[in-house]
């Protein structure tokens, strides 16, 4: 039985959690998800946002909400919610906490559902589902219904929201719907007719409505509907678990790709590719799937390459959906990744000498936050001129519990020293530059601060963000990296400090550890606040804007010399 989840998952992944346990060699099997910290507070605080939601509609909804009864199993479940959902009588229009019966190979269960018509018992369900992260953005078009009303019969175009489509969203709404057509639950079908699945984000302030059948399943599945796209892929996911489950010839081999950063299956499909020296090791994705049609499997056949004579052999026939693969710049930088990793080089250079724009008075950023729920550690680094203020580092943190208005009130705090920097310099005729690395973050809780918190004291308005933003004081280091550099074994900060001479004091540094530190040091899972554990986040944080300034001053010296230049490399 595949739950929603396995239809944006590797295949690979899908074919591994099906293979008989005994097939693995003893202590070969990963830990369960729940082992991971990170992922581990994440479903509680996904828990915990479904809980409060659920007693929210009760509250909203009274006679017409009603949950099913808890149990102990998934069975147990499905039986409480079909004895529901058969209910003639049945007052309430909308379900909560369901799980529906198992069918089709498919597993499941929604946080709402939605009677089609209310007050009709035939009339069918809609699934609603409750996520813990956004699902519109600014903007216009969405269709929404107001929380006391979750049906799309009350939505309309809002005219302040846009859907963020995220694919495993639309997706396992498609998922719940062929299991409640299976339990012939779903309301009956009509040509042309629409297809409703709801959703409710993080901001749980309305309910997103989405035609599951309309003609563009968006991110999900380009010009075909979202059903559509769901069905071609749990079918394929269906017969990978299948095959493995059957101990036939698997239908997905490994190779590298983004979701392997995360997966607990990683160091399986590591040692396989390893094995055999992949080619997907240092080229990802199609490009590595064209590099194999053209009959490079391995790392070594890739870094043996001379790029100014091309790929060998025909390109692919363009039916095979494989392109012609790396050829020019590209395939230059793709055989200099392979034999920086073959040599275990970590970065290589692909300019000749890195740009970063300096200042006369100088400041690192580091920015820590929880989740969605807040940023709750600005940390700067003042260095260069001296403009009256003490140098070094220093940290503008609140240590109430996230969400919190106090979290205003140390954003005030950093954004006023700030801004007193930017004035001194600008009254002594100095350059101010600011550094971080990787903006995305800062950036958003810069806005996301501006807006939540607006009128507190030093909290400036969106304008003023959005001016230092876009200014040229305001200098990501990332893309600079990204320019420079190669990088085989990754591009995040520490990955790349070290080669500037960085070194953490803290060996289990890292962001999502961070967090576990976080709830520890304000006592977020109901012990007593940890001192200690926040003095660990300031040194955490402290490091983290000394890598960015070991990194940036190191970008500008001569030592970056040292670093081999991409024609430096040897097979």
């Amino acid at each position: 039985m595949l739950d929603a989840a396995a239809t944006t998952r590797c295949r690979r992944r899908v074919h591994l959690e099906h293979v008989p346990p005994e097939d693995f060699p003893a202590g070969t099997l990963p830990a369960d998800d729940d082992a991971d910290p990170g992922v581990a507070m994440r479903r509680a605080d996904a828990a915990a946002h479904r809980a409060a939601l659920a007693s929210r509609w009760a509250e909203l909804l009274g006679p017409r909400w009603i949950a099913v009864p808890p149990a102990a199993g998934s069975r147990e479940r499905a039986a409480a919610t079909r004895a529901l959902l058969d209910d003639a009588e049945l007052a309430a229009d909308v379900v909560g906490g369901a799980e529906l019966p198992a069918d089709d190979g498919r597993r499941g269960g929604a946080e709402a559902l939605v009677r089609a018509v209310p007050g009709d018992p035939g009339s069918g369900w809609w699934p609603l589902i409750v996520v813990r992260h956004r699902v519109t953005d600014p903007g216009e078009g969405a269709l929404t219904s107001p929380l006391e009303r979750p049906h799309p019969d009350a939505a309309g175009p809002d005219a302040a929201r846009r859907v963020r489509t995220v694919t495993r969203d639309v997706l396992r709404l498609a998922h719940l719907h062929r299991m409640l057509r299976a339990a012939r639950l779903a309301p009956p079908e009509a040509e042309g007719a629409p297809v409703w699945g709801g959703v409710v984000g993080l901001d749980a302030d309305v309910v997103v409505w989405v035609d599951l059948a309309a003609g563009s399943g968006g991110a999900a599945g380009g010009a075909r509907s979202a059903l559509e796209t769901y069905d071609r892929r749990h079918a394929d996911r269906l017969a990978v678990a299948e095959a493995a489950r059957h101990r036939e010839p698997a239908l997905a081999e490994p190779s590298r790709i983004t979701e392997c950063r995360r997966c607990p299956w990683w160091p399986t499909c590591e040692a396989e590719l390893r094995a055999v020296d992949d080619v997907s090791l240092v080229v990802r994705g199609d490009a590595a799937l064209a590099l194999r049609g053209r009959g490079i499997t391995t790392v070594r056949q890739l870094a043996a390459l001379d790029p100014a004579a091309g790929l060998p052999g025909p390109p692919p026939d363009p039916e095979s959906g494989l392109g012609d693969g790396p050829e020019g710049p590209d395939l230059v930088e793709a055989v200099a990744l392979a034999r920086a990793w073959r040599h275990d080089v970590p970065l290589v250079r692909r300019v000749v000498r890195p740009l970063v724009a300096r200042g006369d008075v100088e400041v690192d950023v580091d920015m820590e936050s929880l989740g969605e729920d807040g940023a709750y550690l600005w940390g700067v680094l003042l260095s260069g001129a001296d403009i009256g203020l003490e140098q070094g580092y220093r940290g503008f943190a609140t240590w109430d519990p996230l969400p919190t208005r106090d979290e205003g009130r140390s954003f005030g705090e950093f954004w006023t020293w700030l801004s007193d920097v930017r004035a001194r310099c600008a009254e002594r005729g100095l350059v101010l530059r600011a550094y971080c690395y990787n903006e995305q973050a800062e950036n958003r809780w810069l806005r996301a601060s501006a807006e939540r918190f607006a009128g507190m004291p030093g909290v400036p308005p969106a304008p003023e963000v959005e001016e230092f933003i876009a200014s040229e004081a305001w200098i990501d280091l990332f893309p600079v990296v990204s320019e420079s550099f190669l990088c085989p074994h990754g591009k995040g900060l520490k990955r790349v400090a070290p080669s500037a001479g960085f070194a953490w004091h803290d060996p289990e540094a890292g962001g999502e550890n961070s967090m576990r530190w976080y709830r520890d040091a304000v006592g977020l899972d109901g012990g007593e606040p940890d001192p200690s554990q926040r003095e660990r986040l300031l040194v955490y944080n402290a490091d983290d804007v000394r890598a960015t300034w070991t990194l940036r001053t190191w970008l500008t010296s001569e030592r970056v010399l040292e670093v081999p230049y991409l024609s430096d490399l040897t097979a």
